[in-house]
């Protein structure tokens, strides 16, 4: 077997796998489970078949998806490279699995709620005037779109990361920023269903009046019903 610094990776066969889509799912989350650097060669195509139990065709199909994504460079006569570090590479399995509609976007609702739980809470402490100007430009924002679903999207984006820049805590911010853009799909999906943009509105003013009025509860409870009943539209959606 050639020796590349893949080797000392636990590699595990891949389980019931009907698709090349779903070997370059499992293919990134192994890569990205450790820390290999931009560059680094894969296995030959015939040890990687091996390391995952795949057929070396199915294989080949699932680079090319890794080759599209730009994750990996293909080098005819000499192999494949990564394009991209560990921290991409996690980032991409998870929206590989968003696009196959795998279990983890209720995961990923779930996590979310809580993070702008304490978004809100922190945000309706830590708020200056200033900040709730900021914040009430989205609102607005979020008014004006009328039905431009895009435009909603984008304003309602805008106001969840500007409560968690207001609440100052980065990583906090770091978290649902990438949440965010991963969850950016459904969202807009949800949104596209009759009466849910009026109802999302009236759900983030709540939120905004609580914030405004420094009452770290009130906004932990408008919060929280805004994040159950988007919960049950993204669910709906799927």
């Amino acid at each position: 077997m050639t020796d590349t610094p893949f080797i000392r990776t636990r590699f595990r066969p891949v389980e019931r796998l009907s698709t090349a889509s779903l070997v370059a799912r499992q293919l990134i989350h192994q890569l990205g489970a450790d820390d290999f650097p931009v560059g680094a060669r894969l296995p030959s195509e015939r040890d990687l078949a091996q390391m995952l139990g795949v057929g070396r065709s199915t294989l080949r199909e699932a680079i090319s998806a890794l080759e599209l994504l730009g994750l990996v460079e293909v080098r005819p006569g000499s192999g494949s490279y990564l394009r991209a570090d560990s921290s991409q590479l996690l980032t991409k399995a998870l929206e590989l699995s968003l696009a196959l509609g795998e279990p983890e976007v209720a995961d990923l609702v779930e996590v979310r709620e809580h993070l702008e739980l304490l978004a809100a809470r922190l945000a309706a402490t830590r708020a200056t005037s200033t900040d709730v100007d900021r914040l009430r430009i989205h609102v607005d924002e979020m008014r004006a779109a009328g039905n431009n679903v895009e435009a909603f999207a984008v304003a309602d984006l805008a106001f969840h990361l500007e409560i968690a820049t207001i609440a100052q805590n980065d990583v906090l911010l770091s978290l649902l920023k990438s949440l965010q853009s991963l969850l950016t799909e459904w969202f807009e999906r949800t949104l596209r269903v009759p009466g849910t943009m009026e109802a999302t509105l009236t759900e983030h003013e709540t939120v905004f009046t609580a914030i405004g009025q420094g009452d770290p509860s009130a906004a932990v409870a408008a919060m929280a019903a805004l994040m159950t009943a988007a919960d049950h539209r993204v669910r709906r959606s799927r």
